[in-house]
């Protein structure tokens, strides 16, 4: 017994004590197995918090993919800034750089098909580019061969594409005159033109199409264009279509075919000359180059 406590009050003491180290003892598994469930509700919740960000992860993959395949404007931004860039950077050598390689060592020299078949194919099976491409190419063709130029003018080279595709449906004598803004763009398309042996019908005029236009005349002993072939800068459809006019480089007759005039756009140049009387228009639907995104091709005949 405790000094100076009753008898009663020391046993309660002694009680109370006994019960508060039971409840101790007792609490304990309880509080393990509530911080176990907690660390489990915590795992549980980060492992749904993963897969929750997984599964929306892949629904805008998903949902990026259909827009690229169904949307010019998304799949323009993919190929020709996304991926570009990046594959640019990995390879440390443009895109342009890479078709012409894949060309000198794919490529037939001298056989302008071969070359325009392996441009496809790299195109189409590797990376995107902005050439008139096979489908729009058989456009591009028809119309060439229905007007049968002896003096034909090309607005946007790029890779030389177009330029090696017309080329070999001139006749004997004809020329075309091809102007390309971008030095690296002009320097890859020259190796083309020549690899397709072509170039004793092309002449690659290298400068801003606003400059060169009117130096025709007089620089490049042109009369009159039988043939315009616009696939440059879409901005600059209605501007040079209005300068060569003006530098009375159409004659009765001359033809004009403008690509891309949905995706990117050419909605001015559909504007101007479809309502101009001096014109008379076909509107020729068909895709974007090596996609089923839908195109067009507009051709316009000088009336006089």
């Amino acid at each position: 017994m405790v000094s100076g406590l009753h008898p009663f009050i020391a046993v309660q003491n002694n009680s109370l004590s006994t019960m508060s180290v039971i409840q101790i003892h007792r609490q304990q598994p309880y509080n393990q197995l509530s911080h176990a469930s907690q660390v489990k509700t915590s795992q549980m919740l980060e492992s749904s918090s993963v897969l929750l960000f997984i599964v929306f992860g892949l629904f805008i993959f998903l949902l990026f993919v259909v827009l690229i395949r169904k949307n010019g404007s998304a799949a323009l931004i993919w190929n020709e800034i996304i991926r570009e860039k990046i594959t640019n950077f990995i390879m440390n050598q443009s895109k342009e750089q890479r078709i012409l390689n894949f060309v000198l060592q794919n490529a037939v020299r001298g056989d302008p098909c071969s070359v325009l078949d392996t441009i496809d194919k790299y195109c189409s099976q590797k990376e995107w580019a902005m050439n008139v491409g096979d489908e729009k190419g058989l456009i591009l063709d028809k119309t060439v061969e229905e007007v049968q130029p002896s003096v034909a003018l090309e607005l946007g080279t790029y890779c030389g594409y177009s330029a090696v595709r017309i080329a070999r449906l001139l006749k004997a004598g004809a020329r075309l005159l091809t102007v390309e803004f971008n030095p690296e763009f002009a320097a890859i398309a020259k190796q083309i033109i020549e690899f397709a042996g072509v170039q004793d019908k092309v002449k690659l005029l290298e400068g801003p199409s606003e400059e060169i236009i009117p130096q025709l005349k007089k620089k490049y002993e042109v009369d009159t264009l039988d043939f315009v072939f616009l696939d440059h800068w879409k901005d600059r459809y209605t501007p040079d279509t209005i300068l060569i006019q003006e530098c009375n480089l159409l004659r009765k007759g001359s033809v004009l075919l403008a690509d891309n005039i949905i995706v990117p756009g050419a909605p001015e140049f559909l504007n101007y000359i479809r309502k101009n009387p001096r014109f008379q228009c076909t509107n020729y639907p068909s895709h974007l180059e090596y996609m089923k995104v839908k195109d067009a091709m507009e051709k316009a005949v000088f009336l006089g």
